[in-house]
């Protein structure tokens, strides 16, 4: 379905605030809700709005190319739905995706009026319950390819970094990869969410966890939703000691007790870190913390200072 202006894919316009206000009132108007005093909860690979009238969840795709993922994602959430697993509902009565201005646009049930955010163990339990669910064909699910998706941020970050910072994060990617291809996998393949952290874990009004944020949802090995939980424990510091444990005693495996898990966490951080400098050029504060984040790469010193976006 295609509201708006009729922008074919790939000419929408740069991604900024004023940007994707301009797409949310469009999108609101062909969906026929009110945008008015509508919150920006955030702005990274989506634009992610709360609608002030009426109980509605807005996501904007920052990539211009993104209506076949986000096709992808409301097929997820059917599917979910029906299997009555814990996760976002879309909005019913209105086709999804939408394209406004060159941008895909979702609608989503909003699980409450404020973010609070589920507990690791509570993640850990919604994944092990995903990860036993077996997908069906008509999902459409690729095969997760972490250095196809790094390959091509690096091509997207020429022109927008310093030349010495790219070549620094090729070099790196490339030895990763060649270690990232004689890892020895332990759990199962299949399904997963593809982002799985404790960001993407959500409270509704009745206080039960759901998971959000279905658009990574793809095959791969398992070890792959375990890796940010680890990552943000061991290295960043964003949880605890105790909170990883639980988290571990939840799902019932420990990724830190398996060989590939530094290969994977690497992999990992400099996902992270590219992510980050695809916004340089439009916002300081990821530039300050992208530069922090090469530094310590460089270094190989504390990741402690890493801020979260």
């Amino acid at each position: 379905m295609m509201w708006g202006d009729g922008e074919t894919q790939g000419q929408a316009p740069e991604f900024t605030a004023e940007t994707v206000g301009t797409v949310l009132r469009e999108a609101c108007r062909g969906a026929g809700l009110d945008p008015s005093g509508a919150v920006m909860l955030r702005l990274g690979s989506n634009a992610v709005f709360r609608l002030d009238a009426s109980p509605v969840i807005v996501r904007i795709a920052r990539d211009a190319d993104a209506l076949c993922e986000m096709g992808r994602a409301v097929r997820v959430a059917r599917w979910l739905a029906a299997e009555g697993f814990p996760a976002t509902r879309l909005l019913p009565g209105v086709p999804q995706p939408a394209t406004v201005a060159g941008r895909a646009v979702t609608f989503w049930e909003s699980a409450q009026d404020r973010e609070e955010y589920a507990s690791p163990s509570e993640l850990a339990e919604l994944l092990r319950r995903l990860h036993r669910l077996e997908e069906p064909g008509s999902l459409g699910l690729d095969c997760f390819d972490p250095f196809a998706k790094v390959w091509g941020s690096l091509g997207e970050l020429r022109g927008l970094i310093e030349d010495d910072h790219l070549g620094f994060l090729e070099e790196r990617a490339d030895r990763l990869h060649q270690r990232y291809d004689r890892l020895d996998w332990v759990l199962p393949f299949g399904m997963i969410h593809g982002d799985a952290n404790i960001g993407n874990a959500l409270r509704d009004r009745k206080g039960r966890p759901l998971l959000i944020d279905l658009d990574g949802f793809a095959l791969a090995q398992r070890e792959w939703d375990l890796v940010l939980t680890a990552l943000y424990y061991e290295r960043l510091g964003w949880h605890t000691r105790a909170e990883y444990e639980s988290f571990v005693h939840h799902y019932g495996f420990d990724l830190m007790n398996w060989p590939g898990y530094p290969v994977l966490a690497d992999a990992r951080e400099l996902m992270m870190t590219l992510w980050l400098g695809q916004r340089v050029p439009t916002d300081p504060t990821s530039a300050e913390e992208f530069s922090r984040r090469v530094q310590t790469l460089r270094t190989n010193g504390s990741r402690r200072g890493w801020k979260p976006f």
